[in-house]
């Protein structure tokens, strides 16, 4: 893909991931020291109008009182309240602000992961983690910005942040479908749902 000033960036020929190498990646106190800067408030209706764009059509399409994980929920978990007073059951994991483990053994009718993506130093394992967490017809959803389709990529601005280390697209997304057997049922700028199927490979 080529460099900036500050990191490589390469492509996955399979998948068509974009992704930093690990030892261009920050140390895990400078990237908590990073989200600790985040300012996600609850009760900020301007915040709570951005993660409705994975919000709405996730709820329109889960059966009333389903149980959630929201996966990476920061250090103002929001969307799991969100999805609490639409009446659903949610349970929230993040490695620096809700470190609970045992949440990632039980099994989901849905699982969401906002602006989480983009973090993640092994994408292909915890996508795959959280797949197998997620019960026949249940629903990932994923929200995060797409590597842009019509201007230079090393010049979005979206590479500014250190921790983000991988960027999807569209293909990323049909390649991940295809090798989970699974079903896209929403695809909207930088929203997935995918539906696990009952005969959806194992991962």
């Amino acid at each position: 893909m080529g460099n900036d000033r500050c990191r490589p960036y390469f492509s996955c020929g399979h998948c068509r991931l974009i992704f930093v190498p690990p030892a261009y990646y920050v140390s895990p106190n400078e990237e908590k020291e990073q989200y600790d800067h985040h300012e996600n408030c609850s009760e900020d209706p301007g915040y709570r109008k951005f993660l409705n764009q994975l919000a709405e059509p996730l709820h329109k399409r889960l059966s009333p009182h389903s149980s959630g994980l929201d996966f990476g929920a920061g250090p103002g978990p929001t969307l799991s309240l969100m999805l609490q007073e639409s009446g659903h059951t949610m349970s929230i994991y993040d490695p620096f602000y809700a470190y609970n483990p045992a949440v990632l053994e039980q099994t989901y009718d849905f699982i969401t992961a906002t602006e989480v993506a983009e973090h993640l130093h092994h994408p292909g394992q915890e996508f795959d983690r959280l797949w197998a967490r997620l019960k026949a017809d249940g629903l990932l959803g994923i929200m995060t910005q797409l590597a842009p389709p019509d201007r230079p990529f090393l010049d979005w601005y979206y590479l500014k942040d250190p921790t983000h280390v991988c960027f999807f697209s569209h293909a990323t997304w049909e390649w991940l479908n295809s090798r989970w057997g699974g079903e896209i049922i929403y695809l909207h700028k930088n929203v997935v749902l995918f539906r696990k199927s009952s005969d959806s490979q194992p991962v």
